[in-house]
């Protein structure tokens, strides 16, 4: 039966004619009071307290100011030094004391220009890691106008990469539009970081196939390391520079430093289970022999390698785009390695 139609009216709480009543109760109150029954309550669920993180001692860094004060004297040696190499070489003649200074005075340039450039090296990767932490905070706090800031940020960074000159300008037209921060991230993820990761891939892929091929014919394991080295450093400056970085010496010690422990913190050097399986699925230890296994173990190794590069090296988190995976390198790697039998 359809209840009477009643016409909005206000009341106080404190009326005696109005009545709250339990949601369980059937009685039906007297004529001419108002029933009131309250609405059940949604259960609360524990709240999501974050773990505190605290603040490392600050102790005073006696290693530090042991190497600081070894590299002082070793600079002042080295300085002492060339001062009397050049004042013996004018007291032998003018003409050779003039030489060792301007020698001198263009090592110290060099030097100079070196360190600048290093420095300037170390600056972009730590602005690129910085950006990258910034990209996951905002996709987890949804915040626009950080989104905004980090997409200024990015297109400084991509601004000298002329094949991102399209993704760059529509960025830029929808940098003024009403979109949520987490989904502006995703949306310079897909513009600027599909080619990007694309060229990663082949990249990766490229040098895989090369240290497996080299290691598999070479005759010395020290040759084989020597060049895994190698290759495995030529990759990860080559990451560097596609997403954006430009690191140096110091640069490239500080990537392969983090690289690695990169890869102890994801689960070591070791392939997957998956792709051990797939190697056991398909039946192709029986047909490789043991110089050709090798070097494909080698060339997975370098693999993983790039991907925790790609990891470190990538200004952008994998939100909106798949995140490159080991099988699908070690798919290419097979097949090139058939291919290479058959042929």
């Amino acid at each position: 039966m359809k209840p009477p139609y009643r016409r909005p009216a206000t009341f106080k709480l404190d009326d005696p004619s109005v009545v709250v009543t339990d949601p369980d109760e059937t009685s039906r109150p007297s004529r001419g009071t108002v029933q009131i029954t309250p609405e059940v309550d949604a259960p609360q669920l524990p709240a999501v307290v974050e773990p505190t993180i605290l603040p490392a001692e600050r102790r005073f860094r006696w290693g530090a100011l042991f190497w600081g004060a070894v590299g002082g004297l070793v600079l002042l040696a080295a300085a002492l030094g060339v001062t009397q190499l050049i004042e013996n070489l004018f007291a032998r003649s003018d003409s050779l004391g003039v030489l060792g200074l301007a020698l001198t005075s263009i090592a110290i340039v060099s030097f100079l220009v070196i360190g600048a450039r290093e420095a300037a090296g170390l600056m972009r990767l730590g602005a690129i890691e910085q950006l990258h932490a910034r990209a996951t905070e905002v996709i987890a706090s949804d915040d626009r106008n950080q989104s905004r800031a980090v997409l200024r940020d990015l297109l400084k960074i991509a601004h000298q990469n002329p094949h991102l000159a399209r993704a760059r300008a529509t960025l830029a037209n929808h940098a003024g539009d009403i979109i949520d921060g987490a989904d502006m991230i995703r949306l310079a993820e897909r513009e600027l970081m599909s080619p990007l990761d694309q060229e990663a891939r082949l990249l990766i892929s490229s040098a895989a196939q090369h240290v497996s091929l080299v290691t598999a014919i070479s005759p010395r394991a020290l040759f084989d390391v020597a060049f895994v080295f190698a290759a495995s450093m030529r990759l990860i400056r080559q990451l560097a520079l596609l997403y954006g970085g430009r690191p140096g010496t110091l640069g490239m010690i500080k990537l392969m430093r983090h690289v690695l422990a990169h890869l102890a913190i994801t689960g070591g050097m070791a392939a997957s289970d998956s792709v051990i399986q797939q190697l056991l699925g398909h039946g192709l230890t029986a047909k490789l022999s043991q110089r050709l296994g090798e070097g494909f173990l080698n060339g997975l190794l370098t693999a993983r390698l790039g991907l925790a590069a790609i990891d470190l090296t990538r200004p952008l988190p994998f939100t909106a785009l798949p995140r490159p995976a080991l099988t699908d390198l070690a798919k290419d790697l097979l097949r090139k390695r058939e291919d290479a039998d058959e042929a």
